[in-house]
């Protein structure tokens, strides 16, 4: 069932082209924010965005992404109003959007009921990082019947046997965790990033997004050169929480974004 995220990795690899997978954590510093800040670097020529689903108990998220995750908790973040929150931005808009959300949270609301809810309200795809795929049967069915895309994660100590199970059971795309640690952390060994997504590739054809440590335009542009996805978290969200009191932060966020982007633009054409 092709969704929103198949049709833009398709297109833009028609082009030649990389997508820019831009994360923001719902409700930081407020839904309605959030939503201006969808339409920001969506205009910005961000290609698929991740709405990150606030938990007070992550394992994968630095402090930037779990401060952040506090204050759209104290602003009266949920699940059920982020879900209300995509289908007001799917008036306006038809970016793909992924929620990133802790199992807790779906397994609370019931699986059925949040993967039906999430897909009328516009969400295209689903990551769980606490959810190994081996345990994702309850939610692999309704997913599937309801056309959410579920999107594993693959990291650098992933087994080939792991690695290989892993690729063909994802949809959208595969996430490969550019490095052991937490996001926010520094990407510094692109040559054993290069190997493991052509690794991946060889196991499926869904395309491969790198996320962890990307923070500035020029590693950008350099894990474009290797991916089909580069996914930029921490350091917008960093952004946003330094620039929460400035009316003019979509708009530097939205500046950010087209910088990584513009810089992918220059590499799309190097060999991955």
């Amino acid at each position: 069932m092709s969704n929103r995220i198949d049709q833009t990795f398709a297109r833009l690899n028609a082009k030649g082209q990389k997508a820019l997978v831009t994360y923001i954590m719902a409700g930081d510093p407020s839904l309605q924010e959030t939503e201006t800040l969808v339409l920001e670097v969506e205009k910005a020529g961000a290609d698929v965005i991740e709405l990150g689903v606030p938990f007070s108990d992550p394992i994968a998220d630095g402090p930037v992404i779990q401060a952040a995750a506090e204050r759209a908790l104290r602003g009266g973040a949920s699940l059920r109003k982020i879900l209300r929150t995509v289908a007001s931005l799917r008036t306006r808009t038809q970016v793909p959007l992924v929620l990133m959300a802790y199992y807790n949270t779906v397994h609370a609301m019931g699986e059925a009921a949040f993967c039906r809810q999430a897909a009328e309200a516009g969400v295209d795809g689903l990551i769980v990082p606490d959810m190994p795929p081996e345990e994702a049967g309850p939610l692999e069915g309704p997913a599937a019947a309801t056309g959410l895309q579920l999107i594993y994660l693959l990291a650098p100590t992933s087994t080939p046997a792991r690695r290989t199970m892993v690729a063909r059971r994802c949809r959208g795309f595969v996430y490969y965790v550019s490095l052991t640690g937490i996001t926010g952390a520094k990407l510094t060994n692109l040559g054993d990033v290069r190997r493991n997504v052509d690794k991946i590739r060889r196991a499926t054809d869904v395309p491969v997004a790198v996320g962890f440590g990307i923070a500035t335009p020029q590693d950008a542009a350099q894990v474009a050169g290797i991916a089909d996805g580069v996914i930029v978290g921490s350091a917008i969200v960093r952004q946003i929480g330094e620039h929460q009191q400035d009316p003019r932060m979509p708009e530097r966020i939205g500046q950010f974004a087209r910088s990584l982007k513009s810089a992918m633009a220059g590499s799309a054409a190097s060999p991955a």
